[in-house]
Formats: structure tokens, sequence, C-alpha cells
């Protein structure tokens, strides 16, 4: 095949109709905890801002460096099995697992991370191994794979940047030998690329690498990959687009995408620090699910574990809820593709989305209309159109004009409600 951008290529069953998945940030060799992770580093080492600095120094002993953080890195709670369970319960369809980020550090033995993965240093465990196998076990969940192209440290990616990328020495002994490892020892379905650290794709060698993947690796009939090959790829070329971290773009796109978010507001990893308010309701990440959807995306949730494995009580909650919601409301969520209209024309906070299979119309409310009715314009009807309330059973309706119908929904106390955080109203025989 020849060496070029061969995207866009249809995305294999399992993604499309998978939409709500997990992303695990996992807390490898970092714990200063004053911001996001990754963001400490930065601000405390290269921009050597003075909270940051003055943190460090308050906490740590002299000399003290990012790498010494590694052998902190524990997972002695880390269950592999309880994490499906988790995950599976979120009514999420695949995970994704970061294997390395841009520290460097592996989560697995890898031959080209020598003394600076969870093999051995730290855990002294293949984490990636003990979570593919308990996926593959356990559930039908998928599983995705997150590698980082470039690392902060690495003597040979800093060599080839001051040349302005004109060397590619790193690529070439450090980010392509990973990447084959990952996809022949792992078999991923999902393959998360990010951190071009502001290089193109011709640095990083991608189209070779996906031209192997696609055509002649384990997986090349069910893998699907984003776009983050190259700093000139990212919302160009991409089984499918991520564009920006927390890409929400409001409207439907003609590109597949995913939504990738945290559910804490300020970080990727896990904080200490960090307080309640900083963690997105159930009922803003239903309402981001939602908004996802009706514009044909993807959402995948960012949860960060701590240094010794565990998945905090807030981000299980939050998981868990989700899958409450999706058990009354999936039927609107998977299998399902943008509809004509993305949202209510007039009455606000109410999205669409569409089964062609079943030719039904879904209408999910964001806010129970204190009136006790609820008007939707775009939605064209017919004598035989029906409505049903999710969870509840079918719903009144009378015709308005120009075109829509007016909804009567049911006096229901809070326990009879048949969910808590949003509801859907499936349409049958209207257009």
């Amino acid at each position: 095949m020849p060496v070029r951008w061969c995207m866009p290529r249809p995305a294999p069953t399992g993604y499309n109709p998978a939409v709500p998945s997990a992303l695990s940030s996992s807390d490898r060799p970092r714990r200063t905890r004053k911001q996001s992770s990754w963001a400490s580093r930065f601000n405390w080492q290269q921009r050597k801002l003075k909270p940051y600095v003055d943190f460090m120094q308050k906490n740590y002993p002299p000399g003290f460096h990012y790498e010494d953080f590694a052998p902190q890195f524990t997972a002695e709670f880390f269950d592999a099995k309880e994490w499906t369970e988790i995950f599976a319960s979120s009514g999420a369809k695949y995970i994704v697992l970061t294997t390395k980020h841009h520290e460097g550090f592996t989560l697995w033995g890898s031959k080209n991370s020598w003394n600076w993965n969870a093999v051995d240093i730290g855990p002294k465990r293949d984490l990636v191994d003990e979570m593919a196998s308990a996926l593959r076990a356990n559930s039908d969940l998928r599983l995705g794979l997150y590698h980082s192209l470039f690392e902060w440290f690495n003597p040979l990616f800093q060599t080839d940047a001051a040349n302005a990328f004109k060397t590619n020495y790193f690529p070439t002994a450090k980010t392509l030998p990973e990447l084959y490892e990952l996809v022949v020892k792992y078999k991923p379905e999902v393959l998360w690329s990010d951190g071009p650290g502001g290089a193109p794709d011709t640095y990083w060698n991608s189209t070779a690498f996906l031209a192997w993947l696609y055509n002649d690796s384990p997986v090349q009939d069910t893998v699907v990959t984003n776009d983050r090959w190259g700093l000139n790829t990212i919302c160009k070329h991409g089984g499918y687009y991520t564009c920006t971290d927390r890409y929400q773009p409001g409207h439907l796109l003609k590109h597949k995408w995913e939504n990738c978010m945290t559910i804490d507001k300020k970080s990727w990893g896990y904080r200490r620090n960090a307080p309640l308010s900083n963690y997105l309701t159930i009922n803003t990440l239903v309402a981001t699910l939602v908004e996802t959807v009706s514009c044909g995306g993807n959402l995948l949730m960012n949860i960060g574990p701590t240094h010794d494995g565990r998945i905090v009580p807030i981000f299980e909650e939050r998981l868990r809820q989700m899958g409450q919601w999706l058990r009354v409301n999936g039927d609107a969520i998977y299998n399902t593709t943008a509809w004509r209209a993305q949202k209510e024309s007039t009455t606000p906070r109410v999205w669409y989305t569409f089964k062609p299979q079943e030719k039904s119309v879904f209408a999910i409310l964001l806010e129970w209309p204190s009136n006790g009715t609820v008007t939707l314009h775009e939605p064209m009807t017919e004598g035989l159109t029906q409505v049903e309330l999710l969870g509840h059973g079918p719903l009144q309706w009378d015709p308005v004009e120009p075109v829509g119908l007016r909804v009567f929904l049911p006096l229901l106390s809070v326990g009879q409600m048949p969910c808590q955080w949003a509801w859907t109203l499936r349409l049958t025989g209207a257009t």
C-alpha cells in the first residue's frame, strides 16, 4: 500500500454504537497535586512558577526530581477485575487505558523503556496485560490503548526538536518500536494516539505505521484510530476526530468524532486536594453525553485513579450513575445516529437522536417541564404517530401549528420517575 494518509476508513462495529466510554489516566509517577498532574510538572520544573516551586520545597527533600516519584507509584490496590466491573456498570462500550503519557513511563514492561516502566520499578507488574485480560475475560468491553508519541525528558526527542525535526532519532528508536510492541502484544481495538509534540506526521512516520496497522497487523480488521498522529493531522485525518481536549462543537460534523473530557474539571490525573465543586455533576455529565451523541460524537469520560491503584468513590459514583441512566434511556443512545435536527428550535434543552432501523426519533429532555407539557416543533407527525416516555409508557399528544406536537407528561412523584436526570420521548411514525 502506498505510504499516504489512508483515512477516512469506516469505524468498525463496536465503535459507532459504543458511545459512552471511559478513559483511565493512571497515576503513574506523579503525586504532586497543586493542580493537574502533568501541569504540575510543567509549572514546577519548566516554568518554575513560585507556588509550585514552594510546594515542592516545602513537602519534598532537596534534590528531589520528577523521576523520584516512580517508586511511590505502587498500585498495590489495583484490581483489574474490579475496574472492569465498574466500567461495565457505567454502560461504557470501550475502555481506553493510558499506557504511556508524556513523561515516558510505560505501564507494561516495554523493551524500549528500560527501568522506566511498571514492571521494573514501582508496581513491578504488567498493568496493561492485567487490564486487557480482565476486560476480555469478564466483559464485552472493547480494549483501547492510549499512547503518547513524544516524551518530555527524552534526550533523543530534545535533539530532534532542536534540529527542527529534520532528524527523527526519537521515533525510530522509541515511539515506533513501542507502538508495534503494543499492537502485537495486546491487540487493541482502539489505538488512541496523543502528544505530537509540535512535530508533523512525517517526523513520526505515522503513515507507514498506519499502513501496517490497517493492512498487516493482528488487528487490521478491527482497529480504529484517532487523529493525533502529527501536528498537521489533528481534526483532519483519522478514523475519528478528537480535535481538542473536551471538544464539543455543538453541531453535526460530517466525520465521526469523539469528545474526550474529564470528570474532574481541572485535571486528567487524580488530585488529592480537589474539592467536590471541581467534579462534574451527573446532571452535567448526562447533558454532555446527550449533546455529544446528538451531534454524531462519542463520549470518552476520563477518570484519574490513585497512585495505589484505586478508583476513588466520586469517580465510581459518577460512572455507576451514568449506567443507571443508560439502563432506562440507552435506546436513545446506543446504535443511534444524528437526526436531521440536533436540538429543538423553540423549547430549550431538548436534543434529538435517531434510530433508522426502527424509524424512531428520540427527544431527550434535560429538564422536566414545570407545566406538565413539552412542545416539539422539529418533528413532523401523522395520525399514527406514537409517543412513549422511556421507562414509563405511552403518552398523549396533540398536533400544533404549523408543525409539531404538544406532549402531555404524566403526573409522577419523584419516586415514580423512570430516572432522575434527563428523560427521553420515543416518537414512532414521526419524521
